[in-house]
């Protein structure tokens, strides 16, 4: 007994489950869209040096100091946006991202949040991007597969990002699935790295199913991994010495995005 999403190189979904209701609208935020999602995320902790030359003046990292994201100074996230909604519930698009976000502070402050400094796109339309710094990937090959036996049920899923600019961003995978468990709502800031004063506001519904981390005592469900990180400025973060300290898989990832 299985079943398979399999997702075409154009971006086009053939098969998907069931979509959970978008994040509800909330105070004097202005809407821009809702997205139903499901994401694979690893969280690394990379060359600090390297990091820094990319985020803007006055800013750095934040990193947790404990619990499943301790240490983490970079998280690359895989998304098969499977619903994207305008404010007016219409259909926007329904394409695949890979992003990498920086958890940050403002250097002297209390004001935190996450930067994204880099992403590639399946969809033409959504590069630039929120934050000038999306590019369209030429080639996009995504698959999700499923199977269930004697009450387990193994996951396999294969990402690969390529963009004419010859970044490439992909994973690999195969685990053993887990149930996931719902997270507190949460809100916050991505704020741009070219004008750190401009922000977008995530107000996030998700359940987190953690895989393997080496801050907290989870059982270790992966099978098999690897991963490629390569081109552009992406090369100098991936240099051989990070190290992947969580794999987590977002069954449900239910987000709304503001503008203050």
């Amino acid at each position: 007994m299985g079943r398979m999403i399999a997702l075409g190189a154009g971006g086009a979904l053939l098969a998907a489950g069931a979509v959970g209701s978008a994040v509800p609208p909330a105070g004097a935020d202005t809407l821009i869209e809702n997205s139903a999602e499901f994401r694979f995320q690893l969280d690394f902790h990379v060359n600090e040096a390297a990091l820094q030359k990319l985020l803007p003046a006055g800013w750095e990292p934040a990193l947790a100091t404990q619990g499943p994201a301790k240490d983490a100074n970079l998280r690359l996230i895989f998304i098969d946006r499977i619903d994207v909604t305008n404010p007016d519930n219409t259909p926007m698009t329904s394409d695949q991202l890979v992003y990498i976000a920086i958890p940050v502070k403002q250097t002297g402050t209390n004001n935190t949040g996450q930067m994204v400094i880099n992403g590639l796109v399946s969809d033409p339309k959504e590069a630039p991007g929120p934050f000038g710094n999306y590019v369209h990937a030429t080639s996009v090959k995504a698959s999700r597969s499923f199977s269930t036996q004697s009450g387990v049920t193994l996951g396999e899923e294969n990402w690969e990002f390529l963009a004419g600019n010859g970044e490439r961003l992909e994973v690999h995978l195969k685990y053993e699935r887990g149930a996931a468990r719902k997270n507190p709502t949460s809100e916050t800031k991505f704020f741009n790295p070219s004008n750190p004063s401009a922000y977008q506001i995530f107000k996030v519904d998700s359940g987190l199913d953690i895989m393997k981390n080496a801050s907290v005592p989870v059982k270790d469900r992966v099978k098999e991994f690897s991963y490629k990180a390569t081109g552009g400025n992406i090369g100098a973060l991936f240099d051989g010495t990070e190290k992947v300290l969580s794999w987590d898989s977002f069954h449900w990832y239910n987000r709304g995005i503001y503008t203050p």
